[in-house]
Parts: structure tokens; C-alpha cells; sequence
């Protein structure tokens, strides 16, 4: 059994370290009502966009953009994976990467070569673990997404699906629900895709002063909106999880802490019955 002195330093050092849990616990609480606020505020701007770009799917405009072209043969296709900066917030980032790893196994299992794009230093490193083919990334972002941050690496993507070196784009990050539960979304930004419209409605426009000129400037709205909402929603999820990771910790920590003092309390009175013992038998001997 080890030493009432030693269990005195576990005691504190778990003190020390609940002292920590507690304090991230109050600093992510705060953090993640901006971050929420800020995804909400986002969410209906990128819905619309998304549902008003995918229209040009099922549209016959006199100039078709590039992103609309769907590819006769899948060959190589891009992956934008958002991960978080740090770590301490469960499992979010693990739920992501698992995710990206069985894509990236199905895509391999139809001889399908796959680029990624990681946005968060969890994702990159993990990506170089695995020897992916990274060909742009972004770090650092902070408590506030920046688009000026973000449209450079994804933009490598863009330029890869206009040249034809990737025939397909794919986005995974965190979906925020609650405070208690994230999921993990998977979605096609390129090339767009609508939802099958009945065979009277047509998703024709009337563009001014030209198609190519509008076209062009909703496309790059579209991945910018998609791309923005997606990190803040990850952001969002990230400040969540970590709160409720530091609650769990403290909880457990406070636990330990008892057990501890429960250990501790036993092994003095052991100590003090032993000492006790000796002198009684110390005084019958004389």
C-alpha cells in the first residue's frame, strides 16, 4: 500500500489538474455561445445558396459553368477535411477522421485516388500519418473563421476541378445539433447536383446583364458560403465538445479526489492502529 506522503501528491496533483479541467470548462462555455451565435447566424445564408446553386443542375442556361459539368468517369476526386486546431474535445475530431479514412478506403477499393485539403492541424497531421496526397492546407484560424484563410487552400481544389485533375469534391466536418450531440456531415460540393425536379418544372433564369458574369460570381458565393459555414459550424461543435470533455473531467476528477482522500484516511488510521499496537506491547514487555 503506498504511503500516506504519496497519496497526499496524488491528491494534489489531482487537485491541480481539476483546477485546470474546471477553468477550460468556463473558458469553452463562453467561447461557444459566440461560436453557436455566429453558426446560426451563418446556417440560412449558406442553405439558400446551396439550394439556388444546386438549381443550375437542372438548368439550360446559354453559358453552362464548369462546376455544373458532371464527369462521364471518376477518377480522382478532392477531399476538404475541418478539423479543430487543438484537442481535449472528445471525439470530435476522431468521428471526422474515421470518416475520411472509410471513404478514402471505399475510393481506394474502386481504384479512385483521392487529394485532401485539411483545414485544422488535427487533420493535417492525421492526413500525414497516413501518407495522403495533401496538396494544400490551413491552420490557425483562431476562435473566428476568416474567409481570407480559407478560400487559398480550397482554392487549389477549385483550379484542380476546372483543369479536370479531380473529377469530384467532397466536404466532411462537424455538424452542430445541440450542445450535447454533433454529427459528422459528408457532403458533394462539386460538381453540383440538385434534387430530381418534376418533369414540368424547369430551373430557368433570366440573367442581366449576362449569364457568364452572374454564373460566375454565384459559384465562387457558393463554395465560399459552404466553406465558411462548415468551419464555423466545426468551430461551433469544437467549444461544445470541449465544455462538455471538461465537465466529464472535472467530474472525474472530484471522484478520484474522494477515492483518494478515502485511501489516505485508511491508510493513517492503519498507520496510527500499528503505532498504537507497538507501544501497548512495548509497555507490557517492561
Amino acid at each position: 500500500m503506498a504511503s500516506g506522503k504519496e497519496i497526499r501528491t496524488k491528491i494534489k496533483s489531482v487537485e491541480n489538474t481539476r483546477k485546470i479541467t474546471k477553468a477550460m470548462e468556463m473558458v469553452a462555455a463562453s467561447k461557444m455561445r459566440k461560436a453557436q451565435e455566429r453558426m446560426r447566424h451563418a446556417r440560412p445564408y449558406a442553405e439558400k445558396i446551396a439550394q439556388v446553386a444546386a438549381h443550375f443542375s437542372e438548368a439550360h442556361p446559354e453559358y453552362k459553368h464548369p462546376f455544373v459539368e458532371q464527369r462521364a468517369q471518376i477518377k480522382r476526386v478532392g477531399l476538404v477535411l475541418v478539423t479543430t486546431d487543438k484537442g481535449l474535445c472528445g471525439a470530435l475530431n476522431t468521428n471526422s477522421m474515421r470518416l475520411a479514412l472509410n471513404k478514402m478506403k471505399d475510393w481506394d477499393g474502386q481504384k479512385v485516388e483521392v487529394d485532401v485539403t485539411a483545414i485544422g492541424n488535427k487533420g493535417a497531421g492525421f492526413m500525414q500519418r497516413l501518407g495522403a496526397s495533401i496538396v494544400s492546407q490551413a491552420a490557425g484560424l483562431g476562435d473566428t473563421p476568416h474567409m481570407e484563410k480559407l478560400i487559398g487552400p480550397v482554392q487549389v481544389m477549385l483550379e484542380a476541378f476546372k483543369e479536370g485533375r479531380i473529377d469530384a469534391l467532397y466536404l466532411i466536418y462537424s455538424r452542430f445539433i445541440n450542445t450535447m450531440k454533433q454529427e459528422v456531415a459528408f457532403n458533394q460540393l462539386l460538381p453540383l447536383h440538385g434534387e430530381p425536379a418534376p418533369k414540368e418544372t424547369y430551373w430557368d433564369y433570366i440573367y442581366e446583364p449576362e449569364a457568364k458574369g452572374v454564373v460566375d460570381g454565384l459559384m465562387v458565393r457558393y463554395v465560399e458560403a459552404l466553406i465558411y459555414q462548415a468551419v464555423a459550424e466545426n468551430m461551433a461543435c469544437e467549444q461544445s465538445a470541449r465544455m462538455v470533455a471538461m465537465k466529464s473531467a472535472s467530474d472525474n476528477a472530484k471522484t478520484v479526489i474522494e477515492e483518494l482522500k478515502l485511501v489516505y484516511n485508511k491508510t493513517r488510521q492503519a498507520a496510527i492502529t500499528k503505532e498504537l499496537s507497538e507501544i501497548v506491547a512495548g509497555a507490557a514487555a517492561v
